[in-house]
C-alpha cells in the first residue's frame, strides 16, 4: 500500500472514531495512537505539544506515543517552537543540522511539525512526528498531516 493510500485509509478511520468527540485530549490521544500504528516503521515519536494557557508562548507536552518527550518548549526554540512561532509546518530532513534543535531523544534524526489551529484560527498545539531515519518525511506527509489537523481540530 502506498503512503498516500495509507493516509487516505487513516483519514477515514480517524474521522469515524472521532465522530462526535469534542474533548481535545481524547482527540489528540487518538490521533497520536492511530498515526503511530499506521506508520510503525517510520514514526518513532508521535504526539502533541499543547499551547499552555497559563504561560505565554510556551508549549507543554500533550498526548503522545513514544519515548519520553520534552516537557516544555518555548515558542521559537527547536523545531516545535519554530512551528508554533511561525505558524508554518517544519519539514526537517536532518534535525542535527536544524539551528537550536532540542534533542528530546538523540535517536531522532528527522522530524515534521504541523501547527494545529482551532475553528477560530487560534493555535492550540503542534503535532510533532520524529523518525530515527534521515529524510523520513516528505510533501506527502506534509499535505496529509496538515489536512488531518484541519479536518479534526478546525472543523
Amino acid at each position: 500500500m502506498s503512503k498516500q493510500d495509507q493516509y487516505q485509509l487513516l483519514e477515514q478511520q480517524l474521522l469515524a472514531v472521532l465522530e462526535g468527540e469534542t474533548d481535545r485530549t481524547a482527540q489528540m490521544a487518538t490521533v497520536a495512537c492511530l498515526l503511530s500504528e499506521a506508520f510503525p516503521e517510520t514514526y518513532f515519536w508521535t504526539g502533541f505539544y499543547v499551547v499552555d494557557p497559563n504561560k505565554e508562548n510556551e508549549l507543554v507536552v500533550g498526548p503522545y506515543q513514544g519515548t519520553l518527550g520534552c516537557l516544555r518548549i518555548a515558542f521559537g526554540k527547536g523545531v516545535c517552537g519554530t512551528a508554533a512561532a511561525t505558524g508554518e509546518t517544519q519539514l526537517v530532513e536532518d534535525v542535527h543540522a536544524f539551528p537550536g534543535h532540542i534533542a528530546c531523544d538523540s535517536r531522532s534524526n528527522s522530524e515534521i511539525v504541523v501547527p494545529v489551529h482551532d475553528k477560530n484560527g487560534k493555535l492550540i498545539a503542534v503535532l510533532d512526528v520524529d523518525s530515527t531515519e534521515f529524510s523520513a518525511f516528505d510533501s506527502v506527509d506534509q499535505v496529509w498531516l496538515e489536512r488531518l489537523m484541519t479536518k479534526i481540530f478546525a472543523s
